[in-house]
C-alpha cells in the first residue's frame, strides 16, 4: 500500500476530501545541498496542495489528520497502461505505415494517429473504471482533530 498523509477538508457520505502537500523527491537526492531545485524546495517555493477524494467508512470531521493509501499493484498497472499503451500505438502506427511502404510524411502521420487512438483508448478505459471502489484511494488511518493537543507559543 502506498500511503500519503493529509488533512480532511470536506466530508461526504462514504468519502472524505483530503488536502495533501505535494513535494518533489529532492529531499532524497544526494546532490540536494548543491542543487537550486533543492534550495527552492527548502524555501517552500515549490509547495502545492493537492485534493484527493478517499473512501472511508469511519466517522471523520474537517481538520482530522488521515493517512490515505492505494494498492501498489494498482499504481503499477495504471502506470503501464498510461505510459506504455500510447507508446505502443505510436510504434504500431509507424510500423504499419512503413510496412505499407508509404512516404515518410504518412509514416509520421500514422505514428501520431496510432498514439492518439491508443491514448483515446486509455482515456476511455480510465473513465469506465473511475467509479470502481477497488480503484479509489481509501483512508488507512485517522487521528481526530479533537484528540490532538494544541500547544500555543507566546
Amino acid at each position: 500500500m502506498i500511503e500519503e498523509s493529509g488533512r480532511v477538508v470536506a466530508v461526504e457520505p462514504g468519502a472524505v476530501w483530503v488536502e495533501t502537500l505535494r513535494r518533489s523527491t529532492c529531499s532524497a537526492c544526494s546532490a540536494n545541498a548543491g542543487c537550486g531545485q533543492g534550495l527552492m524546495e527548502k524555501l517552500g517555493v515549490g509547495e502545492r496542495r493537492g485534493y484527493v477524494r478517499a473512501l472511508s467508512d469511519r466517522v471523520l470531521a474537517v481538520d482530522d489528520r488521515v493517512v490515505i493509501g492505494i494498492p501498489e499493484d494498482l499504481l503499477v498497472r495504471s502506470s503501464l497502461l498510461v505510459y506504455l499503451l500510447p507508446l505502443l500505438g505510436l510504434f504500431a502506427g509507424a510500423l504499419l505505415a512503413q510496412w505499407l511502404a508509404l512516404a515518410e510524411s504518412f509514416v509520421i502521420l500514422a505514428a501520431m494517429g496510432g498514439f492518439a487512438s491508443f491514448w483515446g483508448l486509455v482515456r476511455w478505459r480510465s473513465r469506465q473504471g473511475a467509479e470502481d471502489p477497488a480503484r479509489q484511494p481509501v483512508v488507512v488511518r485517522a487521528e481526530r482533530a479533537s484528540d490532538l493537543q494544541t500547544v500555543e507559543i507566546r
